[in-house]
């Protein structure tokens, strides 16, 4: 085992503007989880998605799906169709309010959900009498999904989208920011996302009426009351002023996280271009922006993308496989599924690769040495 110091698959990176806000919390004593700093950072995420935009700012991006489910009346029984080649936690809310996941495959070109596989399970349900109650497309490593498509189904089929932009803050779609597509959309700000409030995330809506409901919920659903008073159940789902603050700073380096992410990107494309059969997620074309929060490649085979992992894990070199998709995760494996095999595919041969904003040049020498090692023999 080498010496060397970890190369981390993304890791977070401060911008140095982060302390102000905080020490700012810390002077005034807003250290709940309210204050100006929450304040701030929706009014700097409204701004930046654009102002017809309400963003209400919670502890996790999980706790905003959460949320966005009860918002649209999702109760124990009913149904939501889930992009499957996800993180766990886009399906796990499902669960929480008692309905019934379905997962939908992905297509090849972004990885994400396919509306061919959308539309035959929702024709399948709704003639089977089980209407969906809502439709959760995820913007898988950043880039964005077809929207376009996706949008066409859920209006056609009178069924809300929640749009699920936890990877995806700063990418955008024919000029239209991600995170701000859906009935109800969500962002996180996990340690390792594009920009961190050390763990956070945030519901958007159109309506303010809405954000005032999710953080109503968020807020342990407390009455107007001198005293204590409750009249239905509630959460421990708000942002905290610290964390915020964190988040405010962050805001100040979004853009320039992202032409970093970029630039990573384009370095792995540049080199598998150059591998026969290997594939690197990228923009099928100028309607598509990607922050490409994390690089991926797709090999030519499990055995090839198993020994690039180990080739990258000997050198201190952190690297991942793609998502496991939902359908086939033991927790979820008796639900149904549409579609094919593309997810189980890219699951297979798939490959994160280190992306953090924060990669050095000397990094970059370090990743290249060991693709150049690895494609040489």
């Amino acid at each position: 085992m080498t010496s060397f110091s970890k190369i981390w698959l993304s890791s977070p990176h401060m911008g140095g503007g982060e302390q102000k806000f905080v020490q700012q919390a810390f002077d005034s004593n807003w250290v709940a989880p309210l204050g100006p700093n929450v304040t701030g950072f929706e009014t700097d995420l409204q701004a930046y998605l654009g102002n017809e935009h309400q963003v209400a700012a919670l502890s996790s991006g999980t706790a905003a799906l959460h949320l966005a489910l009860l918002l649209l009346g999702v109760q124990a029984g009913d149904e939501v169709l889930c992009q499957s080649m996800t993180f766990s936690a886009s399906a796990n809310p499902i669960r929480y309010v008692g309905a019934t996941p379905v997962f939908i495959d992905s297509e090849n070109e972004t990885w994400n959900l396919c509306p061919i596989a959308l539309e035959a399970a929702l024709l399948d349900r709704i003639a089977n009498g089980k209407t969906p109650k809502a439709i959760i497309v995820v913007h898988l490593y950043g880039m964005p999904a077809k929207m376009t498509e996706i949008l066409a189904l859920s209006k056609k089929y009178a069924i809300p989208l929640i749009e699920d932009s936890a990877e995806a803050l700063g990418s955008s779609y024919k000029g239209q920011k991600c995170g701000t597509f859906g009935a109800l959309s969500i962002l996180s700000f996990n340690g390792n996302k594009i920009i961190t409030t050390s763990g956070g995330g945030a519901l958007v809506t159109s309506d303010l009426k809405v954000k005032e409901r999710a953080i109503f919920l968020a807020t342990q659903a407390r009455d107007e009351a001198p005293h204590y008073q409750h009249s239905e159940v509630g959460y421990n789902y708000r942002m905290s002023n610290i964390c915020a603050g964190i988040g405010r700073g962050q805001m100040e380096v979004l853009d320039a996280h992202v032409a970093l992410r970029r630039k990573a990107h384009q370095f792995y494309k540049d080199f598998f271009d150059r591998q026969e059969g290997t594939q690197v997620l990228h923009e099928p074309n100028m309607d598509f922006y990607s922050n490409h929060w994390l690089s991926a490649v797709v090999l030519n085979s499990f055995e090839e993308r198993e020994a690039l992992r180990l080739a990258f894990e000997a050198q201190a070199i952190e690297t991942r496989p793609l998502w496991k998709p939902m359908h086939l995760q033991p927790v979820f494996e008796k639900y149904a599924f549409y579609g094919g095999t593309t997810a189980a595919d890219l699951f297979a041969k798939g490959l994160c690769l280190p992306s953090g904003s924060n990669l050095t040049d000397s990094d970059f020498e370090r990743i290249a040495q060991v693709l150049i090692s690895f494609f040489e023999k």
